[in-house]
């Protein structure tokens, strides 16, 4: 059964349609740049970049705003393709409109209207879908165990679709307490009989366990939490980092010719996915903490305080390519090229190099014994 989880839940951009000074064309922005160039007159059409700081939100306040709709708040009309599934965000007042992932006519029966929270800042694309599809071709390169004839068909691939992801960003306070071990690892001289009957010593390394207990603080910045559950974290995961610092105010100029997705895991439920992003750094923290040669952690309680967040969208490439009547979805940074994707995998070079390891064994084992 073909895995449809890759399948991200696309929905237009709500820009009103951005217009070239000079012939009044639509125009789309160029990635890489601050601009947009229309594509009939030639016309570079800069885009003025507010002179804003993107702040953040207080985390307590904005829950208890969602409760009375505040200005953090917008109106968002939707329709759910009947086909694929795919949320759109319509314009107000359109009365039909086509699938931006599959096509599908959308008739506009069943739509509804939600409020969000509005993005403040967002990333612009600046490798361009030429440049990402060149980093996918040398991803493939670098494949292990990828069966015969997978570049050429991978060099087919679909064209690719410049996507602004849903992302919230978390700035905390922790401070934690901790109950564990210390292990420190001592030597004692052990009196054996060897095999030629001679009484003979060696050092044995043993370990002295410590109970401890204690507490530490840290503070932790733009912890990333994306808000989609169209495509699977742990692949938008590897295509961080992320250089946050070119972070600029929400514009949506730079959404033109774009699709965006709004957000499907809430403020919330976003900070608990954000809890388990802190919990390894807290863990080594308390293990540098307590010391010796091993630690255990046999309890802890973390406590967050001065919680705030962002609101931000950030640029992938997505497509596909077709092997042996099977879809292959890839995804590419839109500000790096790092690629992360599916992958068939070749198994009879996968057995050939397992035996070749069972045969170095099976020889090494042979000749030490003789």
């Amino acid at each position: 059964m073909e895995d449809n989880s890759f399948n991200p839940q696309l929905t237009e951009t709500t820009q009103k349609d951005i217009v070239c000074k000079n012939c009044a064309a639509k125009l789309e922005f160029e990635p890489g740049t601050t601009s947009l160039k229309c594509p009939y007159c030639g016309t570079v059409n800069e885009i003025e970049i507010k002179a804003e700081t993107i702040e953040e939100l207080d985390f307590n306040a904005v829950l208890s705003e969602l409760e009375i709709d505040g200005d953090t708040m917008e109106e968002v009309h939707t329709i759910a393709c009947e086909a694929c599934g795919a949320v759109t965000t319509l314009e107000a007042n359109v009365v039909s409109a086509e699938c931006p992932f599959c096509g599908n006519k959308l008739i506009v029966k069943n739509e509804k209207t939600i409020k969000q929270i509005k993005p403040k800042s967002l990333l612009p694309f600046k490798v361009t879908s030429k440049e990402a599809l060149d980093s996918f071709h040398k991803w493939l390169k670098k494949l292990w165990f990828a069966p015969p004839g997978l570049r050429k068909f991978a060099s087919q691939a679909e064209k690719l679709a410049g996507i602004y992801l849903p992302y919230w960003t978390y700035d905390s306070n922790t401070y934690t307490q901790y109950k564990g071990q210390r292990g420190d690892d001592y030597y004692v001289t052990e009196t054996y009989t060897g095999s030629d009957g001679k009484t003979q010593t060696r050092q044995v390394k043993k370990t002295r366990w410590t109970n401890v207990s204690g507490s530490i603080s840290l503070f932790f910045d733009d912890v990333l939490v994306l808000a989609s559950k169209s495509l699977p974290r742990e692949k938008t995961e590897k295509l961080e980092p992320w250089d946050l610092t070119n972070l600029v105010p929400f514009d949506e100029k730079f959404l033109s010719g774009f699709k965006a997705e709004s957000y499907a895991v809430g403020l919330k439920d976003g900070f608990e996915i954000a809890k388990q992003r802190m919990d390894t750094p807290i863990r080594e923290a308390i293990k540098r903490q307590i010391g010796g040669d091993h630690q255990r952690i046999t309890w802890m309680q973390v406590h967050y305080s001065d919680i705030t967040f962002k609101h931000t969208l950030l640029p992938i490439w997505i497509s596909a390519y077709r092997f042996k009547n099977k879809v292959y979805r890839f995804i590419v940074n839109g500000q790096t090229g790092k690629v992360q994707g599916e992958r068939p995998w070749c198994w009879w070079k996968i057995a050939l190099v397992v035996l070749a390891v069972i045969g170095l064994m099976v020889l090494i084992a042979y000749l030490g014994g003789e």
